[in-house]
């Protein structure tokens, strides 16, 4: 006989965060205003994302009614079917012009199985940092399986040459090592192993339209027609918004697609230029709210299981927001990261809104626990 930690739940949706629930709608709702303006030449992109949002809404509230620590049992199948697609795109996949091979044709659907990796990551590694915190003394066995699955996962995308995508994962292990309380001695074990293998990743892994990304974001005027040209167009429209914007449908640079793949990687300055500093800050508003919710879900989480597995998704939100938008305004490298619930693509709408129904599920069991045989 053994014991199973069973979370409440009579009544799952009397502790359902309805701010978090809500707020993702909403941002949404307001993605789908200045997506449809991006894509008014390109309606198949916007019914794409439609059904993609009615499917990711679905399967949200499925997993919000599931109980999270269900999870655990499965974190192991979830994390290895997710590396067997991220292995599987390496050789049937296809990219960009940047070299990268990311994406998959699965039932007629293109599919982006990095996004979905997040998530397994994040469910198989919050299993290990939960018996580290736990636990009165540091098992290294546990340190180091948490270690090499994070390795594995952050290779795997870096062998896609999906450099945006592994540095998500990189900041999401870098805040769980943090969280965690790992020794430091691990940390700075890390850090050099990153420093050295810096100089092959730039040789090896990175190709020579990424690395002329880089040079860019240190100096953007350098090749202004050329890797730079994304930069100065984004800030450009950005900038002509003022303060209440040009209006629906009337941006200048985006409407002309003179900022480039607009409707995905600068959404934000379609934002900019037609809803002005006003939409923005609508959009950044949404977002913190979004991000606090998870983070006070996560403070008051009933176990640490379900604690990691919020901090895990708001550092994947986090990141995709911040870069997202500094990239459009010249404050951050250009990687390709989507705006999260805003920019065009099925794989990364559905993989937030999974997300987002876990850190409901944590939040409807929350402080409230039950034992049973």
């Amino acid at each position: 006989m053994y014991f199973v930690e069973k979370s409440q739940t009579s009544n799952p949706y009397k502790r359902f965060d309805y701010m978090l629930f809500i707020s993702v709608l909403v941002l949404s709702a307001v993605g789908l205003i200045v997506l449809s303006s991006a894509v008014r030449t390109r309606p198949n992109i916007l019914k794409s994302q439609i059904l993609a949002m009615i499917m990711g809404i679905a399967l949200c509230l499925i997993l919000s009614i599931i109980d999270y620590k269900d999870l655990k049992v499965l974190s192991l199948f979830i994390f290895f079917g997710a590396m067997s697609l991220m292995v599987l795109v390496l050789f049937i996949g296809s990219g960009d012009d940047l070299g990268s091979r990311s994406w998959m044709q699965i039932a007629g659907f293109s599919v982006q199985p990095s996004e979905f990796a997040k998530i397994a990551y994040i469910i198989l590694a919050s299993v290990f940092l939960e018996r580290i915190k736990d636990s009165t003394e540091k098992n290294k066995s546990d340190i180091i399986k948490f270690v090499v699955y994070s390795m594995v996962s952050i290779g795997f995308v870096l062998l896609q040459k999906d450099l945006g995508t592994a540095l998500v994962f990189v900041f999401i292990f870098l805040i769980f090592i943090y969280i965690a309380g790992i020794p430091y001695r691990y940390i700075f074990i890390l850090s050099g192993g990153l420093l050295l293998s810096l100089p092959f990743i730039w040789v090896y892994v990175l190709n020579g339209n990424r690395r002329e990304r880089i040079l860019t974001f240190i100096s953007p005027d350098r090749d202004p027609q050329g890797a730079g040209y994304n930069v100065i167009q984004s800030k450009i429209a950005v900038g002509s918004g003022q303060l209440f914007g040009q209006g629906y449908g009337s941006g200048l640079q985006t409407q002309s697609r003179n900022v480039p793949v607009n409707e995905s990687d600068f959404i934000f300055s379609v934002v900019g230029e037609e809803f002005g500093f006003i939409g923005a800050i609508i959009i950044i508003i949404l977002a913190l709210i979004i991000l606090l919710r998870c983070i006070y879900i996560a403070k008051n989480s009933s176990d640490s299981y379900g604690s990691f597995l919020v901090i895990g998704v708001t550092g994947m939100f986090a990141f995709n927001f911040i870069e997202n938008i500094g990239m459009s305004i010249g404050l951050l490298p250009v990687t390709g990261l989507p705006l999260p619930f805003v920019s065009a693509g099925g794989s990364a709408v559905l993989a937030n809104y999974i997300a987002t129904g876990i850190v409901l599920s944590v939040s409807s069991r929350r402080k409230k626990v039950l034992f049973s045989t």
